[in-house]
């Protein structure tokens, strides 16, 4: 795995992450019993957005880092998952 692959790998499971962690712990303003006038009642009243992008680093680097594994020891690979024999056999 490249550098350029390896970085687009974190990317793709940074956001992955951040869009499950969003939710959490998301007191809405509805819930709050005040909501402003001109916004929904789902609208955030406190995001936290600093505090759960460093939770989402650390998750995701947790992440690629076993993913990264996986893909170098070569546990899994592309051919694992030709399940209609397409791919021509392996070269040696």
């Amino acid at each position: 795995m490249n550098v350029v692959t390896a970085l687009v790998l974190y990317a793709v499971v940074w956001f992955m992450t951040f869009f499950v962690v969003i939710p959490f712990r998301l007191r809405t303003q509805g819930d709050a019993g005040e909501v402003v006038p001109g916004t929904h009642a789902s609208a955030p009243e406190v995001h936290n957005l600093r505090k759960k992008a460093i939770l989402t680093t650390l998750i995701a680097l947790v992440l690629w880092a076993i993913i990264a594994t996986v893909i170098i020891k070569g546990w899994i690979s592309v051919r694992d998952f030709d399940w209609f024999n397409r791919m021509s056999p392996p070269r040696n």
